[in-house]
């Protein structure tokens, strides 16, 4: 577009512009001080008329387990489109689990599906040799993901993405790694870690690589006691200047923060709602001793970096070992041989000539992989046969080696049944595989068929770094009830959620691990796998994000994947697309059909009062009514981790006839977030804010968008207010005004949940109890009493009730006609599907 000067947002995080590296000062303008007034603000931190109004990241850590946030929100003051970017690079063990853009009042949201659902739109565009993908590899330990948009001239718009992931301990500590690179100056910009370790925490540090020592520790605020820490990071509009006259930002590296956890016990036990994990400490092994034998390739083909490494890598675990431990070391090229031909005591004057015998070793023949192996596990075999006092020790075989065989058996098949066989289940099998053209699935598949793993040692210079990782492994402790309940007490802000989707997110892993099997298992693995990621609602390898209402120029969808470990980064397949948020540019003769101003189905209660409960895992809605008398309370929502609450109160209808129902709807609404002293009433005449303080008042002619701490609240004039709370949920409430002929004497109002997944695993009410995943089956379809109706039995939370298939309105988008959904209606008040019965959610009042 003529006249475009787009941004790119890159956290890293960074949002700069596409066309030149940093912001610029309008031309003319004088040089700004630290502490130059607002008017200057936003002429320095303003590019071709786009700011960055802010930029921040998230994270919440418990018990190892990440969920991370990166929200970045740009204004385009100029009279024109702009194209502007969403650039963002994140762990490449993560997962995500959220996206969306927010423009004006539109909302453009993810819906992760499984892949070979949301790939049949891009059939066309794979065809052409075209990628749709998103996300890309950016290194070994990152990938990059990245969207550029239009958006229209005077607005805004915010992104939004989120990732998951458990946390790897590496030399002795667990890293966050944010990369920051702004490329110029940022209005809020800000870096917030929470941290909570149920093992209490033994340190805790945050570093920046693009500030001196001293000035970080000015900048950089951070705190730890017990079992929580925290760090944050704040810089003003003059604090990231690079000089005191520049408007350039000196916000440029890795921001990194570093913690351990307290390792006076061997397991650390997470539980919630029978989802249990396991951490096991690879410190605490030395409290069991190991029988170890290495197995090492001395081929040729090790020649140059690998068998740099390869020494490298044994020495470090040499190391490691204790004077409780034995071991021995096994060579093969074209022949095998062994360093003792038995296990010896790791002793001082032993380790110092093994190591001897390491740094001396040179390559010589072919690989004889299937040889040096069996070797290996016969020395294994006879120390557990012949010295009772190694009985009780864990044995363990390591093979170091570029995974291909050349000598003797050389057929992969028939090594993995001569391994099996000789192994027998009796110990594990570790294979540490070097170099780019390693056969890591030949590998990988040997170990996961003895209980053991594999791991890549690349072609650089960190070998011993490198095998820091994933030395943290899963293990079985046994505790009673009172245990569970005492560790669960003891978890003060911990959600039990949160456990549930750290449990999810190692099985689907082993999951992912176990697929590179073959025949009937690895199908079922990967259905396993595929259910639980669309279940807990994470990008992984087998599914994918798509977003709704916006498109490029061939009309396709951004596509959100997992990056596949030999993609290319994105500037590597060819220039970006440019999607465009069709909302903001409708057709001048008829509404876009692509405009996504809510979500397409949502959770909600309206008219007399019918409750919508959408059921995303099912593709389905459920639905009940509830009948109370006027001025009644009911409880709509109710989290107990946060004190945040809606709640409902009831007003009356005339009966349309002798013996009908009085019909009652919501006339009366309170929504309250204890934890920052907000409160809102919202009848059809006003909307009140912090009522019982004598709040402002504002009526339903307004337009106006409000902010307390975490609450923002727009209102929509005539129409609709949105509720939207920072780390929770967002809420609509649609006024419904009385119209000639219309069957209702009164005005009332609908309240739907746009989005829900931030609230906590506890969260209540006729609502709240279904915002996380809960699963149900539906059989016996036949005719009902009503023949025009279809009835059928419904088995949920372990109870058998009879449902009929009906019709209710959605009035989320349309609060005048409303939308129809199909649904399965409960009857009695939701008798069987809610918790208790519907008296359990009568309340005083509203606050």
């Amino acid at each position: 577009m003529r006249g475009t000067m787009g941004l790119r947002g890159l956290l890293c995080v960074c949002l700069a512009s596409l066309l030149t590296l940093q912001a610029m000062p309008a031309q003319g303008s004088p040089a700004r001080s630290p502490e130059g007034g607002k008017k200057r603000l936003a002429l320095h931190t303003a590019v071709d008329g786009v700011v960055i109004q802010s930029l921040k990241v998230n994270c919440k850590v418990t018990s190892r387990f990440s969920h991370c946030v990166i929200t970045s929100q740009v204004v385009n003051n100029a009279d024109e489109a702009k194209e502007v970017a969403f650039d963002v690079e994140i762990p490449r063990r993560a997962f995500i689990s959220d996206f969306a853009i927010t423009a004006g009042e539109n909302a453009f949201l993810g819906n992760i599906k499984d892949k070979v659902t949301a790939w049949k739109q891009y059939r066309k565009a794979a065809i052409s040799g075209e990628n749709a993908g998103l996300v890309r590899a950016s290194g070994r330990t990152m990938e990059q993901f990245a969207i550029q948009v239009t958006i229209g001239p005077r607005s805004k718009a915010t992104f939004r993405l989120t990732y998951e992931e458990v946390l790897r301990r590496k030399l002795m500590q667990y890293d966050i790694v944010i990369k920051v690179k702004p490329k110029q100056l940022v209005q809020h910009f800000e870096i917030d870690v929470d941290i909570f370790e149920p093992r209490g925490i033994s340190k805790l540090d945050a570093q920046a690589s693009f500030l001196p020592k001293e000035r970080a520790a000015q900048l950089i605020k951070k705190s730890f006691s017990g079992k929580e820490g925290h760090v944050l990071f704040r810089p003003t509009v003059g604090q990231q200047q690079s000089c005191p006259t520049c408007s350039t930002t000196l916000l440029n590296g890795d921001f990194k923060v570093t913690y351990d956890v307290n390792r006076d016990k061997a397991c650390d036990l997470l539980v919630a709602d029978n989802h249990f994990a396991h951490f096991f400490a690879p410190q605490n092994l030395t409290k069991l001793n190991k029988n170890v034998v290495f197995v090492t390739d001395i081929s040729f083909s090790m020649e140059g970096q690998k068998v740099k490494q390869t020494k490298e890598a044994l020495l470090k675990i040499l190391g490691d070992l204790r004077p409780g431990d034995y071991f021995d070391l096994v060579l093969f090229g074209s022949a095998v041989q062994s360093w003792r031909g038995s296990l010896v005591q790791a002793s001082a004057a032993n380790l110092d000539a093994a190591r001897n015998f390491v740094q001396h070793f040179s390559l010589a023949g072919s690989t004889n992989l299937n040889g040096g192996l069996l070797q290996g596990i016969e020395i294994l075999n006879k120390a557990q046969g012949s010295l009772p006092e190694l009985s009780n020790h864990a044995s363990i075989l390591i093979m170091l080696t570029d995974g291909e065989p050349t000598e003797g058996v050389t057929d992969h098949t028939q090594i993995l049944k001569n391994v099996r066989d000789a192994i027998r289940g009796k110990f594990p099998l570790y294979n540490l595989g070097f170099g780019h053209d390693v056969d890591l699935k030949f590998l990988e598949v040997m170990s996961l068929e003895n209980n053991g793993r594999v791991q890549r040692i690349y072609e650089d210079h960190d070998a011993t770094q490198q095998l820091q990782e994933g030395q943290e492994f899963k293990t079985t402790c046994l505790v009673d009830e009172e245990e569970m309940k005492k560790l669960l007490r003891e978890r003060g802000h911990m959600l039990e959620n949160h456990v549930e989707r750290l449990w999810a997110y190692l099985t689907i892993q082993e999951l992912l691990a176990k697929m590179k099997l073959e025949g009937a298992e690895k199908a079922n693995v990967s259905a396993e796998a595929l259910k639980m990621s669309l279940a807990y609602q994470f990008v992984t390898p087998l599914t994918s994000m798509t977003v709704r209402g916006m498109a490029d120029q061939d009309g396709l969808e951004p596509l959100i994947d997992k990056a596949l470990e030999d993609s290319l980064p994105l500037e590597m397949v060819g220039p970006r697309k440019t999607f465009v948020l069709l909302a903001s540019q409708p057709s001048p003769t008829r509404p876009s059909s692509g405009v996504q101003q809510l979500p397409n189905q949502v959770t909600g209660v309206d008219t007399d009062p019918h409750f919508l409960i959408h059921v995303p895992q099912k593709e389905d809605t459920l639905c009940f009514n509830i009948n109370e008398e006027p001025g009644v309370v009911l409880s709509l929502v109710q989290d107990p981790d946060t004190g945040f609450s809606v709640n409902g109160q009831l007003i009356g209808n005339e009966a349309s006839g002798p013996g009908k129902h009085e019909g009652t709807y919501f006339g009366r609404l309170g929504i309250a977030n204890p934890a920052t002293g907000f409160q809102l009433e919202v009848t059809p005449q006003n909307i009140t804010l912090n009522p019982g303080s004598g709040g402002s008042i504002f009526s339903w002619r307004d337009q106006a968008s409000l902010r307390q701490n975490e609450v923002v609240v727009t209102i929509n004039r005539k129409r609709n207010l949105v509720v939207s709370v920072e780390d929770g949920g967002t809420f609509e409430v649609v006024l419904h005004r009385v119209w000639k002929g219309s069957a209702i004497c009164q005005d009332f109002l609908g309240f739907y949940v746009l989005d829900s997944h931030r609230m906590s695993a506890r969260t209540h009410g006729l609502l709240g109890q279904f915002f996380h995943p809960f699963d149900y089956k539906v059989f016996d379809l036949h005719p009902g009493s009503d023949p025009t109706k279809t009835d059928a039995t419904m088995v949920v939370k372990k109870r058998r009730l009879t449902v009929t298939r009906g019709l209710q309105k959605d009035y989320s988008k349309d609060p005048r006609h409303g939308a129809e959904v199909t649904c399965w209606f409960i009857h009695n008040n939701g008798d069987g599907l809610i918790d208790g019965v519907h008296t359990d959610y009568i309340v005083p009042d509203i606050f």
